[in-house]
Protein backbone atom coordinates (compact mmCIF):
# COMPACT_ATOMS: atom_id res chain seq x y z
CA UNK A 1 0.00 0.00 0.00
CA UNK A 2 1.21 3.37 -1.01
CA UNK A 3 2.10 5.88 1.66
CA UNK A 4 -0.94 8.22 0.57
CA UNK A 5 -3.53 5.22 -0.10
CA UNK A 6 -2.42 4.49 3.78
CA UNK A 7 -3.31 8.03 4.97
CA UNK A 8 -6.00 8.73 2.27
CA UNK A 9 -8.75 9.06 5.40
CA UNK A 10 -6.73 11.51 7.26
CA UNK A 11 -6.33 13.42 4.37
CA UNK A 12 -9.47 14.03 3.27
CA UNK A 13 -10.71 15.22 6.29
CA UNK A 14 -7.04 17.29 7.01
CA UNK A 15 -7.39 18.94 3.51
CA UNK A 16 -11.27 19.61 2.97
CA UNK A 17 -11.21 21.64 6.39
CA UNK A 18 -11.18 24.80 5.35
CA UNK A 19 -8.67 27.26 6.31
CA UNK A 20 -6.74 24.00 8.17
CA UNK A 21 -3.59 24.24 6.65
CA UNK A 22 -1.23 26.05 4.07
CA UNK A 23 -2.71 25.47 1.40
CA UNK A 24 -5.53 27.88 1.73
CA UNK A 25 -2.78 30.29 2.17
CA UNK A 26 -0.68 30.41 -0.74
CA UNK A 27 -2.73 28.97 -3.41
CA UNK A 28 -3.19 32.14 -4.67
CA UNK A 29 -0.06 33.08 -4.93
CA UNK A 30 0.90 29.98 -7.00
CA UNK A 31 -2.02 30.54 -9.37
CA UNK A 32 -1.14 34.06 -9.80
CA UNK A 33 2.62 33.98 -10.23
CA UNK A 34 3.13 30.24 -11.57
CA UNK A 35 -0.15 28.92 -13.49
CA UNK A 36 -0.25 30.12 -16.72
CA UNK A 37 -3.63 30.92 -18.02
CA UNK A 38 -5.87 27.86 -18.96
CA UNK A 39 -5.12 25.93 -22.76
CA UNK A 40 -5.85 22.60 -24.17
CA UNK A 41 -5.52 20.44 -21.51
CA UNK A 42 -3.64 20.30 -18.19
CA UNK A 43 -2.38 17.52 -15.87
CA UNK A 44 -2.80 17.41 -12.23
CA UNK A 45 -0.17 14.94 -10.93
CA UNK A 46 -0.56 14.34 -7.75
CA UNK A 47 -4.46 15.41 -7.65
CA UNK A 48 -5.07 13.73 -4.18
CA UNK A 49 -8.57 14.24 -3.22
CA UNK A 50 -9.22 16.68 -6.12
CA UNK A 51 -8.18 20.28 -4.47
CA UNK A 52 -6.13 21.53 -6.69
CA UNK A 53 -8.11 20.17 -9.92
CA UNK A 54 -11.36 21.80 -8.21
CA UNK A 55 -9.27 25.33 -8.03
CA UNK A 56 -7.91 24.54 -11.83
CA UNK A 57 -10.91 23.79 -13.03
CA UNK A 58 -12.61 27.12 -11.22
CA UNK A 59 -9.56 28.96 -13.21
CA UNK A 60 -10.84 27.85 -16.91
CA UNK A 61 -8.86 24.75 -17.31
CA UNK A 62 -9.72 21.51 -18.74
CA UNK A 63 -7.85 19.21 -16.28
CA UNK A 64 -6.88 15.37 -15.87
CA UNK A 65 -6.92 14.75 -12.04
CA UNK A 66 -4.26 11.63 -11.59
CA UNK A 67 -3.16 9.78 -8.44
CA UNK A 68 -1.75 6.54 -7.59
CA UNK A 69 -4.27 6.05 -4.63
CA UNK A 70 -7.49 4.75 -5.26
CA UNK A 71 -8.98 5.90 -2.29
CA UNK A 72 -7.81 9.35 -2.87
CA UNK A 73 -8.95 9.12 -6.61
CA UNK A 74 -12.76 7.94 -5.59
CA UNK A 75 -12.94 11.14 -3.17
CA UNK A 76 -11.87 13.38 -5.91
CA UNK A 77 -15.02 12.11 -8.54
CA UNK A 78 -17.22 12.33 -5.45
CA UNK A 79 -16.41 15.68 -5.00
CA UNK A 80 -16.03 16.59 -8.30
CA UNK A 81 -18.28 14.41 -10.63
CA UNK A 82 -17.96 16.31 -14.15
CA UNK A 83 -13.74 16.22 -14.08
CA UNK A 84 -12.02 13.47 -14.89
CA UNK A 85 -9.51 11.57 -13.01
CA UNK A 86 -7.05 8.21 -13.12
CA UNK A 87 -5.24 6.17 -11.09
CA UNK A 88 -2.09 5.77 -12.16
CA UNK A 89 1.44 6.28 -11.79
CA UNK A 90 3.46 9.40 -11.95
CA UNK A 91 6.41 7.43 -13.30
CA UNK A 92 4.31 5.57 -15.82
CA UNK A 93 1.65 8.22 -17.31
CA UNK A 94 -1.37 6.39 -19.16
CA UNK A 95 -1.48 9.30 -22.11
CA UNK A 96 0.36 10.08 -25.28
CA UNK A 97 3.51 12.05 -26.14
CA UNK A 98 2.68 15.87 -26.39
CA UNK A 99 -1.38 14.99 -24.66
CA UNK A 100 -1.29 18.37 -22.51
CA UNK A 101 0.17 22.14 -22.73
CA UNK A 102 0.17 22.19 -19.10
CA UNK A 103 0.71 19.61 -16.30
CA UNK A 104 0.97 21.18 -12.18
CA UNK A 105 2.77 19.06 -9.64
CA UNK A 106 1.23 20.72 -6.42
CA UNK A 107 3.24 19.49 -3.50
CA UNK A 108 3.57 15.46 -5.50
CA UNK A 109 6.88 15.22 -6.38
CA UNK A 110 8.64 15.03 -3.28
CA UNK A 111 5.93 11.98 -2.74
CA UNK A 112 6.82 10.05 -5.79
CA UNK A 113 9.81 7.48 -5.15
CA UNK A 114 11.25 8.43 -8.34
CA UNK A 115 11.64 12.06 -8.97
CA UNK A 116 13.73 12.57 -12.26
CA UNK A 117 11.60 9.71 -13.60
CA UNK A 118 8.20 11.66 -12.69
CA UNK A 119 9.85 14.42 -14.08
CA UNK A 120 10.85 13.09 -17.26
CA UNK A 121 7.34 11.18 -17.78
CA UNK A 122 5.51 15.39 -17.27
CA UNK A 123 8.13 16.01 -19.63
CA UNK A 124 6.96 13.37 -22.49
CA UNK A 125 3.07 13.87 -22.15
CA UNK A 126 3.86 17.73 -22.86
CA UNK A 127 3.36 19.60 -26.04
CA UNK A 128 6.92 21.05 -26.84
CA UNK A 129 6.57 24.81 -25.25
CA UNK A 130 4.58 23.30 -22.01
CA UNK A 131 4.92 24.18 -19.06
CA UNK A 132 5.17 22.10 -15.72
CA UNK A 133 4.30 24.45 -12.35
CA UNK A 134 5.30 22.63 -9.41
CA UNK A 135 5.30 23.53 -5.72
CA UNK A 136 7.66 21.75 -2.95
CA UNK A 137 8.30 21.94 0.32
CA UNK A 138 11.26 24.07 0.36
CA UNK A 139 14.33 22.27 -0.19
CA UNK A 140 15.61 24.29 2.75
CA UNK A 141 13.00 23.46 5.62
CA UNK A 142 13.17 19.97 4.78
CA UNK A 143 16.83 20.13 6.15
CA UNK A 144 15.98 21.92 9.48
CA UNK A 145 13.61 23.04 12.16
CA UNK A 146 13.09 25.77 14.32
CA UNK A 147 14.24 25.20 17.76
CA UNK A 148 11.26 26.27 19.25
CA UNK A 149 7.24 28.31 18.25
CA UNK A 150 8.35 31.44 19.27
CA UNK A 151 8.75 33.66 16.04
CA UNK A 152 11.88 34.42 16.58
CA UNK A 153 13.36 30.90 16.87
CA UNK A 154 16.26 29.96 15.51
CA UNK A 155 16.35 27.78 12.81
CA UNK A 156 18.52 24.94 13.03
CA UNK A 157 19.97 22.59 9.99
CA UNK A 158 20.71 19.39 12.03
CA UNK A 159 21.88 17.08 9.05
CA UNK A 160 23.61 17.83 5.45
CA UNK A 161 21.29 19.63 3.12
CA UNK A 162 22.94 17.53 0.22
CA UNK A 163 21.34 14.18 -0.61
CA UNK A 164 17.88 12.56 -1.08
CA UNK A 165 16.66 11.78 2.51
CA UNK A 166 13.63 10.04 3.55
CA UNK A 167 11.18 12.14 5.47
CA UNK A 168 8.38 11.25 7.76
CA UNK A 169 6.08 13.65 10.33
CA UNK A 170 3.17 13.35 11.97
CA UNK A 171 0.91 16.20 13.01
CA UNK A 172 -2.01 17.29 14.96
CA UNK A 173 -4.21 20.36 14.64
CA UNK A 174 -7.56 20.60 15.92
CA UNK A 175 -8.88 17.15 16.35
CA UNK A 176 -7.07 16.08 12.78
CA UNK A 177 -4.02 14.26 12.64
CA UNK A 178 -2.03 13.34 9.30
CA UNK A 179 1.24 11.57 8.70
CA UNK A 180 3.24 12.87 6.06
CA UNK A 181 6.03 10.72 4.34
CA UNK A 182 8.06 11.27 0.86
CA UNK A 183 11.28 12.33 0.15
CA UNK A 184 13.63 15.69 0.39
CA UNK A 185 15.73 16.71 -1.85
CA UNK A 186 18.39 19.57 -2.45
CA UNK A 187 16.85 22.48 -4.69
CA UNK A 188 20.05 20.62 -7.82
CA UNK A 189 18.39 17.78 -7.80
CA UNK A 190 15.21 18.97 -8.54
CA UNK A 191 17.47 21.47 -11.62
CA UNK A 192 19.12 18.29 -12.60
CA UNK A 193 16.00 16.60 -13.25
CA UNK A 194 14.12 18.99 -15.11
CA UNK A 195 17.84 20.45 -17.35
CA UNK A 196 17.84 16.65 -18.12
CA UNK A 197 14.37 16.10 -19.09
CA UNK A 198 14.31 19.37 -21.59
CA UNK A 199 12.99 21.84 -19.37
CA UNK A 200 14.30 25.61 -18.90
CA UNK A 201 12.78 27.26 -15.43
CA UNK A 202 11.35 30.42 -16.28
CA UNK A 203 10.21 31.58 -13.29
CA UNK A 204 11.38 30.80 -9.54
CA UNK A 205 9.00 32.63 -6.19
CA UNK A 206 9.29 31.27 -2.68
CA UNK A 207 6.42 32.63 -0.89
CA UNK A 208 6.34 34.18 2.52
CA UNK A 209 3.02 33.89 5.43
CA UNK A 210 0.60 36.24 4.32
CA UNK A 211 -1.24 38.11 6.82
CA UNK A 212 -4.46 35.93 6.37
CA UNK A 213 -2.13 32.52 8.01
CA UNK A 214 -0.78 35.29 10.86
CA UNK A 215 -3.95 35.71 11.90
CA UNK A 216 -5.26 31.87 11.69
CA UNK A 217 -1.68 30.14 12.87
CA UNK A 218 -0.97 32.84 15.79
CA UNK A 219 2.53 34.69 16.75
CA UNK A 220 4.44 31.71 15.96
CA UNK A 221 3.22 32.01 11.99
CA UNK A 222 5.96 34.60 12.07
CA UNK A 223 8.88 32.30 11.68
CA UNK A 224 7.87 31.57 7.92
CA UNK A 225 8.26 35.28 7.15
CA UNK A 226 11.96 34.45 7.66
CA UNK A 227 12.45 30.97 6.75
CA UNK A 228 10.58 30.18 2.96
CA UNK A 229 7.91 27.09 3.41
CA UNK A 230 7.60 26.32 -0.17
CA UNK A 231 9.19 26.84 -3.19
CA UNK A 232 7.46 27.49 -6.78
CA UNK A 233 8.81 26.84 -10.19
CA UNK A 234 7.45 27.42 -13.54
CA UNK A 235 9.65 25.42 -15.91
CA UNK A 236 8.89 25.09 -19.73
CA UNK A 237 10.07 22.08 -22.34
CA UNK A 238 12.33 23.49 -24.98
CA UNK A 239 12.50 19.87 -26.39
Amino acid sequence: MNDWEQEAENWVRWARAPGHDAYWYVRDQFFQHIVPPPGRATLDLGCGEGRVTRDLRNEGHRVVGLDASPTLVRYARAGDPLAKYVVADAGALPFADGAFDVVVAYNSLMDVDDMPRAVRESARVLQLGGQLCISLTHPLTDAGTFASSSPDAPFVIGQSYFGRRRFEGTFERDGLRMTFRGWCYPLEDYAVALEAAGFVIERLREPRSSDAALDRFGPSERRWRRIPMFLYLLAQKTR
